[in-house]
């Protein structure tokens, strides 16, 4: 490797490095990936995926089919004394996708790789290691040895690590890694070719040995077995050890094991996830154990809510300060995830038999409870990926929209009769949406010429079966530099009027969140306060300079 530059260089390439890579890709973002492993590691690791996920992994580039998964019914845990005391329902989908799937992480990851093939500015180098760096205000200086021992230099306007929980940038920013480790450490076993399948997620929580236990794409099936004391890493991985503990299951002879390995799960997380022009993504900001499926969904949120920003940075269209809005976003989110990931941990490895029976007992009589039932079966217990405070305009809504809220996703219908998905048709833009009407025809032509110079655009929903043509555009409005925005029906009411009424208005960010809304009437004032927070250049909304 000579002497390089780039706009971002991403350390690590794992699926959290190679979801920015793409996404970074997708807003033309000049990108070096380096990784010090030269291919993917093929044993299976991270299993699921929320609906949240899959809807980043949509916006990263990737379609339906472009990794194999198994959409989950249910999940259930169950006592020895108790029978089965809950059961999380989690079937249909939300936002267009499964709220819960397993995967193939090689498969994944792959998948991601593939897709960088689309993005001309994103260049990868395998095989190398990053030994330090240095910033300063205008950039990061890196140092970076290759395979054969040459060192050369990158220097980058930005940098990340998404180099896994050793990480080395975490290491080299000075970054406290607090939390905790479970005292138990766990067997992890992955079989194909089970003679007894399960088509759904389980947890056997019994205090003798807590097994969570699912089925995976590609006629697996994984087993988590907790060690109990005495027992080492090297017994555990025996054979012998293996065909007993599979034994409820069939004989293990008649499986295929693609890996057993023992492993300690953790609870950490950084305490900053940002140092000037270095931040972290992925494992290398929080680690989470597994009980609630959401490690890499976390990594994954934090690769949707940093990439927009970093483009818009390096484009102009947002001030730098908006990037300190990364940490503030993402990691009181990320420690509500381990927190949750660690209550349900308490549930499935209680610590004797009398807490066992007392603990699942309570949980199975409160499901009679109606909202009690709801808070387990429903998801209630999850924390919502809504912001308290962020890059979005204080204040509330008569509406049911929420601010630092996400907007939902819906089949949408185009004017020729296409049918799609909304996040589609938002694309990798900054979005006035108008519910039911035409935002465009609100818009002072300043407001609109500097919306658009921020990287912003403007589409309408409209409920089922609506035709918005002239009739709905105010008489004069429109000028050669305000057309109309296009429109697109809500064939499922997933935006209009469940989430929205007609004649409302909201500006949404790339990542979907949502930035600001109001009366469609007040659009103008809407996209004003919206650049005002990001930071571009001021226009004045009254009095507007730009020649028409």
């Amino acid at each position: 490797m000579a002497h390089q530059q780039t706009d971002v260089l991403i350390v690590g390439f794992g699926p959290v490095g190679a979801a920015i890579a793409n996404l970074l890709g997708v807003y033309g973002v000049g990108t070096l990936v380096i990784d010090k492993a030269t291919d993917i590691f093929m044993a299976p690791r991270a299993i699921a995926l929320d609906n949240e996920a899959l809807r980043i992994l949509q916006l990263a580039g990737l379609a339906e089919d472009a990794f194999e998964r198994i959409a989950i019914p249910y999940v259930r845990m169950h006592s020895p004394y108790v029978g089965e005391f809950a059961r999380i329902n989690s079937a249909g989908d939300i936002d267009g996708h499964p709220k819960l799937v397993t995967f193939y992480q090689p498969e994944l990851e792959r998948a991601l790789r593939d897709a960088l093939a689309a993005h001309a500015r994103v260049r990868t180098s395998l095989g190398v290691e990053l030994i330090e760096f240095s910033q300063d205000a205008d950039g990061v200086t890196a140092q970076l040895r290759a395979a054969d021992g040459s060192v050369s230099t990158v220097i980058a306007k930005y940098l990340i690590g998404a180099d896994g929980a050793g990480s080395r940038v975490r290491a080299l920013i000075g970054q406290e890694f607090e939390g905790s480790t479970y005292a138990q450490d766990w067997l992890i076993v992955d079989a194909k070719r089970v003679p007894r399948p399960i088509d759904h997620i389980e947890f056997l929580c019994d205090p003798k040995r807590p097994t969570p236990h699912m089925v995976a794409p590609g006629d697996r099936e994984r087993w988590e077995f907790m060690l109990q004391p005495g027992e080492t890493r090297e017994e555990m991985e025996r054979d012998a050890t293996i065909h007993e503990l599979l034994q409820p299951w069939g004989r293990s002879e008649d499986m295929h094991v693609e890996r057993k390995a023992v492993y300690r799960f953790h609870a950490r997380c950084a305490d900053c996830f940002q140092k000037g022009r270095v931040f972290l993504a992925g494992d290398a900001a929080h680690v989470t154990p597994p009980f609630a499926g959401q490690g890499l969904v976390a990594g994954l949120r934090d690769a949707a809510n940093l990439s927009w920003k970093l483009a818009w940075v390096l484009n102009g269209r947002s001030a730098p300060s908006v990037l300190g809005s990364y940490d503030i976003e993402r990691r009181p989110h990320a420690k509500a995830m381990i927190g949750l990931a660690k209550f349900l941990g308490k549930l499935i490895m209680p610590s004797n038999t009398i807490t066992a029976i007392l603990v699942h007992g309570l949980i199975r009589l409160l499901r009679f409870i109606p909202s009690q039932r709801a808070r387990f079966d429903d998801l209630g217990i999850k924390p919502q990926n809504t912001f308290k405070k962020g890059l979005f305009v204080p204040g509330t809504s008569p509406a049911r929209i929420v601010r630092g809220g996400l907007l939902p996703q819906g089949w949408v219908r185009d004017e020729s009769g296409a049918i799609g998905l909304s996040d589609d048709v938002l694309g990798a833009s900054l979005t006035l949406i108008g519910f039911g009407a035409d935002p465009s025809a609100q818009l002072d032509q300043a407001a609109a010429l500097a919306f658009a110079s921020a990287g912003g655009r403007a589409v309408r929903f409209g409920h089922r079966g609506q035709r918005m043509g002239s009739e709905y555009v105010r008489k004069g409005a429109l000028t050669p530099r305000t057309c109309p925005a296009p429109h697109f029906e809500d064939l499922a009411s997933a935006l209009v009027p469940s989430f929205a009424p007609v004649g409302w208005a909201a500006i949404v960010r790339p990542d979907r969140t949502v930035l600001h809304e109001g009366p469609i009437e007040s659009a103008s004032t809407l996209v004003w306060e919206a650049l005002e927070l990001l930071g571009v250049a001021a226009f004045d909304a009254h009095t507007p300079s730009i020649p028409v």
